[in-house]
């Protein structure tokens, strides 16, 4: 998939399954990016590749540019998301931020898909936030 970061690992951006389309951890690194290149948004490393500062709102909208990417690329769309689970590393600074960018991207609380937020001790790579998603396909 040209439109999305490479996955980290081993593993596809999505996987359909009858109508339903399951995607794997989507991060904020910038299509085109290498996997193991930083690519994230915002963010700043030392000379010696670790950690400096970050930009977790250019983070959000860089994860859901990507979401949105990679559903459309796997024949669905936004409005077809079903259920987000969101991977923060940490709640207390990050929870009130995402809420109030989440209800930029789904301002109806009515068609808004399913939410889970947790928060993990880290990611892969050198991110703030990751999403899995579910949603469905159309014929």
């Amino acid at each position: 998939m040209k439109k999305g970061p490479k996955p980290v690992g081993n593993y596809p951006h999505a996987k359909r399954a009858g109508a339903f389309l399951f995607m794997s951890g989507v991060g904020p690194r910038i299509a085109g990016s290498d996997a193991h290149d930083s690519g994230v948004p915002g963010l700043e490393l030392d000379h010696n590749g670790n950690f400096n500062s970050f930009d977790f709102e250019a983070q959000v909208h860089s994860v859901f540019a990507n979401t949105k990417a990679i559903l459309e690329a796997h024949g669905s769309n936004w409005e077809s998301l079903l259920d987000i689970t969101v991977f923060l590393v940490n709640m207390n600074r990050d929870f009130r931020t995402f809420n109030r960018i989440y209800a930029e991207y789904f301002p109806d609380p009515t068609t808004q898909p399913c939410r889970t937020t947790i928060e993990i001790n880290r990611l892969p790579t050198p991110i703030a936030i990751e999403l899995k998603c579910v949603a469905t396909v159309a014929d």
